[in-house]
């Protein structure tokens, strides 16, 4: 038997699907940067604050990605 954590075929499913959101995740590196900057200069805006929020949930994208399709392969 195998332990739940082991799920090899998920993990391997999900690697091209994961490369295509560690690209989204490059974008949301960007979008961080740039928000983080303008929170900088006027830290009132508060759009600004959840676009940066966004973009951080962007960038763990791959991992979330990782861990659906590993949970949905049974072992």
């Amino acid at each position: 038997m195998c332990s739940e954590d082991c799920r090899p075929l998920g993990f391997l499913l999900s690697l091209p699907f994961a490369l295509l959101s560690l690209i989204i995740s490059i974008l949301g590196v960007v979008v961080w940067i740039v928000g983080l900057l303008l929170t900088l200069i006027c830290p009132c805006c508060l759009c600004v604050t959840v676009i940066v929020e966004m973009a951080l949930e962007l960038i763990k994208a791959p991992i979330h990605v990782i861990k659906w399709f590993t949970q949905q392969i049974p072992c």
